[in-house]
């Protein structure tokens, strides 16, 4: 049930965002036939999710999306994301710059300010 409330929202196996932006979604689509169908039923029951009809737009399938009490348990039941060392931090700092500096340089760079 977390992966399928994760999957809904967009987000990861740690309930994070991809992009640290605000939910970009809520819907996750599936049918009879699916494993996934009885897992948002339950859901539904619990009132993590809403079930709604299915419809031409969905292939005939019911939509599920996820309510404020779902997030929060998805929140609170994601696990939290491994440490990352200083050095791998540093190293993912420099994918995010916008530079067309070598990591070596880069860091020399950072060691001058």
């Amino acid at each position: 049930m977390l992966h399928l409330l994760q999957h809904a929202l967009g987000r990861d196996k740690y309930g994070k965002s991809p992009h640290e932006q605000p939910d970009y979604r809520n819907h996750l689509v599936t049918g009879e036939g699916s494993d996934d169908i009885t897992a948002c039923r339950e859901a539904v029951a619990k009132g993590l999710m809403r079930e709604h009809p299915a419809s031409e737009i969905s292939g005939g399938d019911p939509i599920f999306t996820v309510t404020d009490a779902g997030r929060a348990w998805m929140m609170e039941n994601s696990p939290p994301p491994p440490k990352v060392s200083r050095g791998k931090a540093r190293y993912l700092r420099w994918l995010g710059e916008e530079s067309s500096l070598s990591f070596g340089d880069w860091l020399k760079s950072e060691a001058a300010q």
